[in-house]
């Protein structure tokens, strides 16, 4: 049992760490070659092509009725929706800003397990739930005052809403990940993805630079990285994980998000480092640090 949990750490930690490079790599694809509505539909597409050719050489395992329906709501849940805010967010803000707020998935666990699972909320929580929104308004404040990106509040707001989305995903996705393989769940997952996003993205077509005469390697490089590490390998990796640990555990990881994706953004002139980015750091990694040991979770 021991080994496979550390399977279970091995699996989320590399997740995270491609999620975290993914998002510099996002930032430069919806900047010069895609639509946000393009960009989705083009990660769901080639996924799902993928885990179903992936499936063709794997044992047939059946899906019993109500576990396919909480597979697919995951897919609509985790995937569509969560990503499409985040290609929105990162439309709008920058890689660092967007980074930090998924730095605050723990805590948007732990309030979706209190209200979909009823699990407690101690005053120790609750701290942690406060540092993590005081980082998030500090963020807000600068980001009004200073115009980083487009428009960093509308941003922020997005990359809120799909840490909020995402931690639903992996509570409501716990049971199912420990009863089926990653592919067989991932083939159904960005099956849905495609056949929601790719009718939406079809009257944009024209519109990404990705798919003209305008394209080169760069583009393609990027859209690899994407479809190939942060959505068929990461996401294939989540339910890795989920079958030895807990989501608030999993959402722990996230963490690393911020500091691969800040470092990269940073270094590639993306992003710049100041004060409040700092600051506002040291406060959300402290809420979730607070958050995952108030949970006895290991």
């Amino acid at each position: 049992m021991q080994n496979q949990k550390l399977k279970g750490h091995a699996a989320i930690f590399l997740a995270n760490t491609i999620f975290g490079l993914g998002v510099p790599v996002s930032k430069a694809l919806l900047d010069s070659w895609v639509t946000p509505m393009g960009y989705m539909a083009s990660r769901s597409f080639f996924a799902a092509i993928i885990f179903w050719l992936i499936a063709c050489f794997l044992p047939k395992e059946h899906v019993e009725r109500k576990d396919l329906m909480v597979i697919l709501f995951g897919g609509l849940l985790g995937f569509v929706i969560s990503q499409s805010l985040t290609a929105w967010a990162l439309d709008f803000t920058t890689p660092v800003y967007f980074s930090l707020i998924a730095a605050l998935t723990p805590v948007g666990v732990m309030l979706m397990a209190a209200l979909f699972i009823g699990e407690k909320i101690t005053w120790i929580k609750v701290l942690g739930v406060i540092l993590g929104i005081v980082g998030a308004l500090l963020m807000l404040v600068k980001g009004w005052q200073t115009g980083a990106g487009k428009n960093d509040v509308l941003g922020i707001f997005l990359a809120i809403l799909s840490v909020l989305t995402w931690a639903i995903y992996l509570i409501v996705t716990r049971k199912v990940s420990q009863k089926y393989s990653s592919v067989t769940q991932m083939k159904w997952v960005f099956l849905i993805s495609a056949i929601v996003t790719v009718p939406i993205a079809m009257p944009e077509f024209g519109a990404q630079a990705l798919y003209s005469s305008a394209v080169n390697w760069e583009g393609i490089a990027e859209m690899a990285f994407l479809v190939l590490g942060a959505t068929v390998l990461g996401y294939f990796l989540i339910p890795v994980a989920m079958k030895t640990l807990h989501a608030t555990t999993v959402s722990i990881y996230t963490n690393l998000q911020p500091i691969v994706a800040s470092m990269v953004a940073i270094f590639v002139g993306q992003d710049f480092l100041s004060w409040d980015k700092i600051v506002a750091a040291a406060l959300v990694l402290l809420s979730a640090y607070i958050v995952t040991n108030a949970t006895g979770e290991k």
